[in-house]
């Protein structure tokens, strides 16, 4: 996790010289600026505008989550990569290439789902054959046939659903998904998806602000106030294999238990405070680690791996190179 940090105590984070202090409980822990890139409040954190100014300074973005692990939003450095010439190609890419973009997103979902359930059905879990085969038999010509955005999505909100339908196959018992309840989660399994799926979010905004893409221009899901939609449409393929991989391994390994590592209420599930912390390390370790890559014959990060998907939007826009989002098959 070295260039992350996460501060999951209630406290309050200054500047302190040319370096950071989080005081909690009348203690002061002291945080050394050279390698953070970002920073996770995931509690509450009391801080002040000569921070938010040093931070910018460091190029250091913050994001803050919520009660419900939800996220409330995101501070960073005023925008250092900013191009207008680029920016005048996304709007004219989402006014005219939109759907051929927003294909090529799902069509990278369905890939890497199947890649991951792959690996169960040659483990014994012949259950979700249906499921591999409708992405491979069904889903291509259903997706070529899409017309306009609201079928697009269609296709996306179906392969979702077939992908959960066979949560029945992968988890125990006590992580089954009745359906996706997100805001807030209802029960565990919905509890780490949206928090994995935030923890994602985040991720790939700051891939994102490393580029000159503009976070609001999306193309699958729909440019709204409030939100970097930029952020939902890159980080879509790797749920997949980040998100629900680091969620499948820890559950069915009995590192993250129903009875010991979740807050249940009436209404909503979270994650408690050890929960958490077996959670961030495990997704920190997937996001940060290295696999060889096919085409650029040297290894990268998952977390590279984003940011290098904003370079292939950016060679289309510019070029019309064909904007292949990451699949796992680019591991060598």
């Amino acid at each position: 996790m070295g260039s992350t940090k996460y501060i999951t105590s209630i406290g309050e984070l200054k500047r302190k010289d040319d370096s950071l202090c989080f005081r909690k409980n009348q203690k002061n822990i002291y945080l050394p600026v050279e390698n953070i890139k970002e920073i996770y409040c995931l509690n509450e954190v009391s801080l002040n505008t000569k921070l938010l100014d040093f931070l910018s300074s460091k190029n250091i973005i913050i994001h803050f989550f919520n009660y419900y692990q939800g996220y409330s939003g995101t501070f960073y450095p005023k925008d250092k990569y900013i191009n207008g010439k680029l920016l005048i190609r996304q709007v004219n890419a989402f006014n005219e290439n939109r759907e051929i973009i927003a294909k090529a997103i799902v069509n990278g979902i369905g890939k890497n789902i199947y890649e991951v359930l792959y690996h169960y059905y040659k483990h014994e879990k012949k259950e979700v054959k249906e499921t591999l085969d409708w992405i491979k038999k069904e889903m291509p010509s259903y997706l070529k046939n899409a017309d306009n955005i609201k079928k697009i999505l269609s296709v996306e909100g179906e392969l979702w659903q077939r992908f959960y339908s066979t949560f029945k196959y992968i988890l125990p018992e006590d992580f089954i998904m009745n359906k996706r309840v997100k805001r807030p989660p209802d029960n565990p399994i919905n509890a780490l998806i949206s928090f994995g799926n935030t923890l994602l979010y985040t991720k790939t905004i700051s891939a994102i602000y490393q580029t000159h893409l503009d976070q609001t221009i999306s193309f699958l899901h729909e440019p709204t106030e409030q939100r970097f939609s930029l952020s939902l449409d890159l980080s879509e393929v790797f749920k997949p294999i980040i998100v629900f991989k680091t969620i499948f391994e820890l559950v069915n390994n009995h590192k993250l238990k129903v009875d010991k590592h979740f807050d249940k209420k009436t209404n909503y599930c979270l994650l408690n405070d050890l929960g958490k912390q077996i959670f961030i390390e495990a997704f920190e370790t997937r996001i940060e680690s290295k696999f060889q890559h096919s085409k650029l014959k040297r290894k990268i990060s998952y977390k590279t791996a984003i940011k290098y998907d904003g370079y292939k939007l950016i060679k289309y826009l510019y070029e019309g190179k064909e904007f292949k989002p990451f699949s796992i098959k680019e591991k060598e």
